[in-house]
């Protein structure tokens, strides 16, 4: 870490703030539209599919009963302050949303800043007339230009579906102040850490952390008052209320810390020279020799694998004691039973609900995929691969090491998914597992993909997200819209038999098999014959 920094341009620390905020605007033109449309949209379609499945007072009623009578559905949804319409949605969405707008903002004002440095393209930038804060704050500006247009939007959608103006203002404000937060502990961890990689693992694992204080509040109190929740941003959130007895206090804390940690994160910036961290890396190597490409490999990427099979394995366990009482929760809600019949392919409620999460398991379970097999291209774009290839690694070595981690960890992640969900079920042990292990297909097929696109179109890798992103989506939107079936088989977790609760039918199975290893293949042979970086 450097203690000197550099002299401030004549035109002040924010020089060049509106030229860098264009230059983020443009290169995040299509991410940043698809993922407002897609919480935005998400959002005001809650309120017609609630009003579907429960349209009468009673109903609701009902259903927030259950809600409140069963711990593990409190932790993973939150307390239901509002059997009204807009309070439904707020209690199944509004959590879910605030989540996926943090992630958003944290990825946003990493790859504005830390990824910058750690590309080189902030220094090429900064050797020209360009303010030390100006940077972070085109960051900053850019996640609230898109919290802003998320919460306008879900404000929008809600007003005209639920007729509540002040319930839909505070549901939307609460959103975007929530992804305004991350925005800036993401600010700050960009300042602490030396890889955009680390950056954004330790923004994520404070969100992570702020899930389970939420969960952990929620499933010990059924008014979200434990002191847990007050300790998480996301159960400020959950405290504003929305549709309810509206609270102007949670929205203040959450204003007034991703102020606070903005402040933080400039200043550390004015502390720093381009490119140094406050936490700089450990030198190596560490203990142990690395003798292959696949021990560098799983030197770099056992720590995510690890974390993910962890968080699969607590995932599984809460999903696992839900399913014994989603008979209880449904009730005689044919439209709701439906939907999970339509998921889990079974008729039987428990099997259609584990079946269900077994294919949830699955989609997440790609991220990881996708993820591990990006990092290919995130050493090749850093220029760590090339002293490894410089030696006597070739470069199918060198991918196999990463692609062994990649598919055999999905493998170990959906594992301990299915382990917990046994565990949490108490019973069907050798079914549930069986069914996990049928989601790898898929999960290949989509990390397949990723290999292909690395190999042959390496400027085009980064949109192997979006792909799994839609597949995400239609898997996870479409049974509750009443999708097509047509629409549906987008997604290669489509194809799939929705095992345990349907019959086992192999040949899909052996079918996506074959296509992930084409697509694998074939983009082995590509990253074979075109050049490095």
């Amino acid at each position: 870490m450097s203690a000197v920094a550099a002299p401030v341009p004549a035109g002040g620390q924010l020089t060049g703030l509106a030229t860098l905020l264009k230059l983020a605007l443009r290169r995040d033109r299509v991410m940043l539209p698809v993922w407002v449309l897609v919480l935005g949209v998400t959002m005001s379609s809650g309120a017609g599919t609630v009003d579907e499945l429960y349209g009468t007072a009673a109903e609701r009623a009902k259903v927030a009963a259950s809600m409140a009578g069963s711990g593990s559905l409190r932790a993973l949804y939150g307390s239901v302050f509002d059997t009204s319409v807009g309070g439904l949605v707020a209690w199944r969405l509004g959590g879910f949303v605030a989540l996926m707008a943090g992630a958003m903002s944290l990825i946003i004002v990493v790859r504005h800043t830390r990824e910058e440095e750690e590309t080189g393209r902030q220094e090429m930038l900064s050797a020209g007339t360009l303010g030390r804060r100006a940077p972070l704050a085109a960051a900053l500006l850019t996640a609230l230009i898109a919290n802003t247009a998320l919460a306008l939007l879900a404000c929008a959608g809600l007003a005209s579906s639920t007729q509540d103006a002040t319930g839909s203002l505070a549901l939307g404000l609460g959103i975007g102040a929530t992804g305004m937060f991350f925005a800036g502990v993401a600010a700050v961890t960009a300042q602490l850490s030396e890889s955009a990689r680390l950056a954004k693992g330790l923004a994520v694992a404070v969100l992570g952390a702020s899930f389970v204080l939420r969960a952990a509040g929620d499933a010990a109190t059924t008014d979200s008052s434990s002191v847990l929740n007050w300790l998480s941003p996301l159960g400020w959130t959950a405290n504003i209320r929305p549709y309810a007895d509206e609270r102007a206090l949670p929205l203040i804390l959450l204003l007034a810390s991703a102020a606070l940690l903005a402040w933080a994160a400039q200043t550390l910036a004015a502390r720093r020279d381009v490119g140094m961290s406050f936490l700089p890396a450990r030198p190596g190597p560490a203990t142990g020799r690395l003798t292959s490409a696949y021990a560098l490999a799983l030197r770099l990427q056992r720590g995510t694998v690890v974390a993910w099979a962890a968080g699969f394995l607590a995932c599984g366990l809460l999903f696992g004691g839900m399913t014994s009482g989603v008979t209880d929760l449904v009730g005689g809600n044919a439209k709701t039973a439906e939907i999970f019949q339509r998921m889990g392919g079974s008729r039987a409620l428990d099997e259609a609900f584990l079946a269900a999460m077994v294919g949830m398991l699955g989609m997440v379970a790609a991220l990881y995929a996708v993820g591990s097999v990006l990092r290919l291209h995130a050493e090749e774009t850093s220029g760590r691969a090339e002293p490894v290839l410089a030696g006597a690694v070739g470069r199918l070595r060198w991918a196999a090491g990463h692609l062994v981690i990649a598919f055999g960890g999905s493998v170990l992640v959906l594992l301990c998914g299915g382990l917990g969900l046994a565990l949490g079920y108490g019973k069907s042990f050798g079914p549930v597992l069986g069914a996990c292990l049928v989601q790898v297909p898929a999960v290949w097929t989509l990390a397949g993909l990723a290999v292909l696109l690395h190999g042959v179109l390496p400027t085009l890798t980064p949109a192997a997200w979006g792909l799994t992103g839609l597949c995400l989506a239609v898997g996870w939107i479409g049974p509750v819209i009443g999708a097509p079936d047509a629409l549906l088989r987008i997604s290669p977790f489509g194809h799939l038999p929705k095992v345990p609760g349907a019959e086992m039918a192999w040949t899909p199975v052996l079918v996506l098999t074959g296509v992930a290893a084409a697509l694998v293949a074939a983009g082995l042979a590509g990253l074979r014959r075109r050049d490095v970086a």
